[in-house]
């Protein structure tokens, strides 16, 4: 894909107002909602596709759900590390590189900016709940067992928000409900 293919692909993309060329071969998209940057090697033969997602600060305690995601979720672009922020990055070779593929992977930047941490904090809380799944079958706990205990610490406060309503307990506890029968029969008792 040559310079002048990447800044029609981007024109087309997100309108000659987003997209300015920086330098030759480099551009900036800048929208209401992110900054993507689009550089090309000093030889263009490579492409680098950039977006922001968080800071690292914000990212540090996923950071091994961001590297798994990197593995089995992301696809194309992989999240990257650099001046203490969290990024979605995508790189190709220009010379084989096509429009449509340059389309879906940028797509796919986008949609990990838009999750910003939802999917790793979910992917985390999901982990989480395996755990106790798996300590509780360990322990011979039924689901039902299980529950009880969980509303228990609730009830003590060893759970839950200081000022928590009954209202919002119950909606938890429905929560972790759905979550424990959804993932009881998929948990073996001992660790993989």
């Amino acid at each position: 894909m040559t310079p002048r293919e990447l800044a029609e692909t981007l024109t087309e993309l997100f309108g000659t107002t987003n997209v300015q060329e920086i330098t030759s071969g480099s551009w900036q998209i800048d929208t209401s909602t992110f900054r993507l940057l689009v550089l090309l090697s000093e030889d263009s033969n490579w492409l680098r596709v950039l977006l922001p997602i968080v800071p690292l600060q914000e990212a540090q305690p996923f950071l091994a759900q961001f590297l798994s995601a990197n593995f089995d979720d992301t696809q194309e672009v992989r999240y990257a590390l650099y001046d203490s922020v969290m990024w979605g990055v995508y790189q190709h070779h220009s010379g084989t590189l096509v429009r449509d593929d340059l389309k879906n992977a940028i797509a796919r930047l986008i949609s990990l900016h838009t999750a910003g941490l939802n999917d790793v904090f979910n992917s985390l809380i999901e982990n989480r709940i395996r755990q106790i799944v798996q300590a509780a079958k360990q322990q011979g706990q039924s689901l039902q067992a299980t529950m009880q205990t969980l509303e228990r610490f609730y009830a003590e406060g060893l759970l839950g928000e200081i000022n928590q309503t009954t209202e919002t307990r119950e909606e938890v506890l429905a929560a972790w409900q759905r979550q424990l029968e959804r993932l009881w029969h998929e948990v073996e008792s001992q660790p993989e």
